[in-house]
Parts: C-alpha cells; structure tokens; sequence
C-alpha cells in the first residue's frame, strides 16, 4: 500500500491562500517530512508513506493560533487535508 499526503491553507480572513507555513509530518516522535506552503498556500508532504497514524502540525501566521496539530489516521491511497484559519478559528476537513 502506498499513501500521499498534500495540504492547502487558507486565511478565511483575507479571502486568500496562507503561504510560508510551517508545515510538518510526524510519526510518534519521528519528523517525517518538513515544508512551508508555496503562494497559493500548498504543501505537498508525502509520495510515498506506509499507512499509519501520523501528527500533522501546522505553524500559522496568526496572533491566536501558533499551532494547529491534527492527528490523523492514513491508510492507502492520496490524502489532501486543508486547513483553513482565521485569527481566533480554524478548520480542517479531508479534501480531495
């Protein structure tokens, strides 16, 4: 079986895409992967993970929130998980 993982973020108080996030991966303490979101608030993590329960922790640019971690459960297949923040909210839900 082979996972992918992607994220988008995006500030719901300007309307636009989050970019330069802090974006990691880990897996019980093991950092996976490391990246920060292009312009249009993307990160790709993952090509090639074994299913798993992993932590995904975002680091925003807000004045609340300076840190946003979800931990999910990925089995085969692709998974897109977006975040969406605003100052004193957030969001995630599994994408397509």
């Amino acid at each position: 079986m082979t996972v992918s993982l992607s994220t988008h973020v995006l500030d719901t108080a300007t309307g636009k895409p989050a970019a330069s996030v802090t974006v990691e991966l880990l897996c019980g303490a093991d950092l996976v992967a490391s990246t920060a979101t292009d312009a249009d608030g993307r990160a790709r993590l993952a090509e090639s993970l074994d299913p798993g329960r992993y932590r995904l922790v975002f680091h925003p640019p807000s004045p609340f929130f300076t840190r946003v971690e979800l931990e999910i459960v990925l089995e085969d297949g692709h998974y897109h998980v977006p975040l969406l923040i605003s100052p004193f909210s957030c969001a995630s839900y599994r994408g397509s």
